[in-house]
């Protein structure tokens, strides 16, 4: 099939190559413009656009497509090439763009987008975080026919993933963005079939992924222990979660942690004990045990390294 591929991160990289290895026609690929990235802040292309210059692929990058938006100029000039190319589908995977009506009426099959979640479940900007945050068991990727709402489109195909009790986010991202890449194909390939049957999103279960604060990065030991850790896990990589330590100016990243169902009358956030086994805090239910840290400008160490160098007040 002739398609337009409009995507971003990693993520959308995945489904990129995907596509291209069961021989579909890229006509163009859209993406967002280049960012500033690492301690030069160099013009950085995206995953994404990367891949489409060593594939050969055109790429666009316009800042927005609403035609009565802020760049109209780059609006017009998208759809104008949009019409040249005539595609017969638009994929979006983590395009970064709102997709104005004329963009999801344009494609002769209209757009779909590959969400990494199981909708109605996780709405929005990061459903694989939110997800291991809730203590979801499990997760997955949806094929949904767009439309103009916040991922409202009736869905086309399914892929469940697993959450397990150790499952972070870095991992989810990487096992989800492989099968949303099995998934967009097979999809299409029923979809040219005729195979592919539309099934509305239930109005029950309906929730919202917000998008990351970095405010929500500093662990509030007034919680229960058992959501903390899974707020651990859910963070890393991105923002990675953090704690004050007496005797440290600065608060550390927490990599790793561990729940532990005991009780105790300390005042949440003290430490109960700090070993090379681990470094318990007390919180407002149950012990988190802190197992892999960070100080602010050093390495990750597990935590037996990081207690031999830390000398609490």
């Amino acid at each position: 099939m002739r398609l337009v591929f409009a995507g971003t991160p990693e993520f959308a990289r995945i489904a990129f190559d995907a596509l291209r290895a069961a021989g579909h026609d890229i006509a163009l690929v859209m993406t967002q413009p280049d960012r500033p990235a690492g301690r030069g802040l160099k013009l950085t292309p995206s995953p994404v656009k990367q891949a489409a210059l060593d594939a050969g692929i055109p790429v666009a990058q316009p800042r927005s497509l609403r035609l009565d938006g802020r760049y109209p100029e780059e609006a017009a000039d998208a759809r104008a090439l949009l019409e040249s190319i005539a595609p017969d589908v638009m994929v979006v995977a983590a395009y970064g763009l709102i997709l104005p009506q004329w963009v999801l009426d344009l494609p002769r099959l209209g757009c779909l987008n590959i969400h990494a979640s199981l909708l109605p479940r996780w709405r929005g900007a990061a459903p694989i975080q939110r997800a291991i945050e809730a203590g979801d068991a499990q997760t997955g990727v949806t094929i949904m026919q767009m439309d103009i709402g916040l991922d409202t489109g009736d869905m086309l195909l399914e892929r469940v993933v697993p959450i397990t009790a150790e499952t972070n986010a870095a991992q989810l991202h990487d096992a989800l963005a492989l099968a949303g890449g099995e998934a967009i194909v097979e999809a299409l390939s029923a979809l040219e079939a005729g195979g592919l049957t539309p099934v509305k999103q239930p109005e029950a279960g309906v929730t919202y992924a917000a998008k990351l604060d970095k405010a929500e990065a500093a662990l509030d030991c007034a919680q229960p222990a058992s959501l903390l850790e899974r707020r651990v896990r859910a963070f890393n990589p991105v923002p990675g979660a953090s704690i004050r330590l007496p005797g440290l100016p600065d608060a550390v990243k927490v990599w790793r942690a561990e729940a532990i169902a005991t009780a105790t009358t300390a005042e949440p956030g003290s430490v109960l004990r700090a070993d090379a086994s681990g470094i318990d805090i007390a919180t407002g239910d149950g012990v988190l045990r802190l197992l892999e840290l960070q100080k602010a400008g050093g390495k990750r160490q597990p935590v037996d390294v990081f207690v031999r160098g830390w000398q609490p007040a």
